[in-house]
């Protein structure tokens, strides 16, 4: 199942079976959103693989290679579940310091670490093909993030100064600490000024393209689910009466790949004074459950959480340290919700601008240490008691000396997924345009 397609049909089949199953309700309750989905999707190989999740995991309950390295422990740590090569960028934390690590933690939950290695390792294939970098190129690649991943894991099991932990402006080099600097430049007032105007000497939301103002029972209901929010804050966290003041609510549609259908309300709330350039915008998004969790029977996982709002920011503030200090969670309607803020710090790695071998290298060495940081802070030592046990150490355990076995498993996994994975997007488009998905 994990190698090349070898029938067509058959696999056909599989993909309009899986993606039927994992997004079948949401298509009848928007099918235009989810049109607009499959035609990103279907944009290129990497695009299909970000939207696909649900076919990836589907395929990794069928055919594991890397059980080896999996025992009750290593089966059960918080992984991220959608660990591709996109979901990394910069962020300002709790404490005011630009920060380079994963991002986008909606798909988190506990399953296999080296599903998010893998599912990483396939991502990085599929750049190195579409950048037309050699085999060889790509299998040094996915080698290099393994022995970076081991490397900083083991450093942070020991307790050590090798271990580089959080990456920023004062330990990195190249592409990824330009990323950094470039951060430095983005300013709060630039991202109010791009999605609110002045009216009447204050400011308000500006509708635009997928921005969409709400009647006032929805509002009334958007402001009760945000009371409800803020008992979820951490508790020591104490901000002035004002800054939790909504000034404008507007509804969003058409968010990112995975966020087809799903409404998203932004606030804009006060913020610490009546100043128009400290004003805060939190986003209210409705949240799904994570495509891994399809094919993970582990009841005391799922029976932890009270709704999917509260399994991402609880996945969010155990994956990342020194998390948003607005992240937390609510419902809406009796559904879950994540909100957090819309940060004027945050930006994505752009792969894009990398096309040398060797910043393309550095850059996988950090996502190695980072993708090995996130693994080690969502374990005994943290707030929460699902992952009761040092995953960094469970981890470096199982793996023992075999680090080339290691590295090797997820270069071949890299390239046999990487493989099936552009097979499956022509797939895809094929049945997309001829409207074999049921979109209608």
């Amino acid at each position: 199942m994990l190698g090349p397609v070898t029938d067509a049909g058959a696999r056909a089949t599989r993909i309009v079976d899986v993606l039927t199953a994992e997004f079948g309700a949401g298509i009848a309750a928007d099918p235009a959103a989810f049109r607009r989905k499959f035609r990103k999707m279907a944009a290129s190989p990497f695009a299909f693989y970000r939207g696909s999740a649900c076919l990836f995991y589907a395929d990794l309950a069928e055919e594991d290679p890397s059980a080896k390295y999996l025992n009750e422990q290593t089966s059960r740590v918080w992984i991220h579940g959608d660990l591709h090569a996109e979901n990394f960028g910069s962020y300002m934390n709790a404490h005011g310091v630009y920060v380079f690590n994963v991002n986008d933690f909606d798909e988190a939950y506990v399953g296999p670490f080296t599903w998010d290695l893998m599912r990483f390792a396939a991502s990085v294939a599929l750049i190195g093909y579409a950048k037309a970098l050699s085999d060889a190129a790509i299998t040094g690649l996915v080698e290099g993030f393994a022995h970076s991943y081991l490397s900083e894991l083991r450093a942070l099991a020991a307790g050590g100064d090798d271990a580089i932990g959080s990456l920023t402006l004062d330990n990195t080099s190249g592409p990824l600490h330009e990323a950094l600097q470039r951060a430095r430049l983005r300013t709060r007032v630039s991202l109010l000024d791009a999605q609110t105007t002045i009216e009447n000497y204050d400011r308000r939301f500006t509708v635009a393209d997928g921005v969409f103002p709400i009647d006032s029972v929805t509002a009334e209901a958007v402001r009760e689910a945000f009371a409800a929010y803020l008992a979820t804050l951490p508790a020591a966290q104490t901000r002035r009466q004002s800054e939790y003041t909504i000034k404008d609510i507007v509804l969003r549609k058409g968010v990112g790949i995975g966020s087809a259908g799903l409404p998203s309300y932004n606030l804009l709330l006060e913020g610490p004074t009546q100043a128009l350039e400290n004003d805060v915008i939190i986003y209210m998004k409705q949240a799904q459950a994570p495509a891994v969790s399809r094919v993970i029977d582990d009841e005391r996982v799922r029976g932890y959480f009270t709704d999917q709002g509260h399994r991402t920011a609880e996945s969010q503030r155990a994956l990342q340290a020194y998390a948003d200090p607005w992240l937390g969670h609510t419902q809406l309607g009796g559904i879950g919700q994540l909100v957090a803020e819309v940060s004027p710090y945050a930006t994505d790695l752009d792969w894009s601008e990398l096309s040398e071998p060797d910043d393309v290298r550095q850059v996988i060495t950090y996502l190695g240490r980072a993708a090995a940081r996130m693994h080690s802070v969502a374990d005994d030592e943290s707030s929460h008691d699902l992952v009761t046990f040092s995953t960094e150490e469970a981890i470096a355990a199982q793996i023992g000396g075999d680090d080339e076995g290691f590295a090797t498993m997820l270069a071949e996994f890299a390239h046999s997924y990487g493989e099936k994975a552009r097979q499956d997007h022509q797939i895809f488009v094929d049945l997309f345009r001829n409207e074999m998905l049921p979109t209608r």
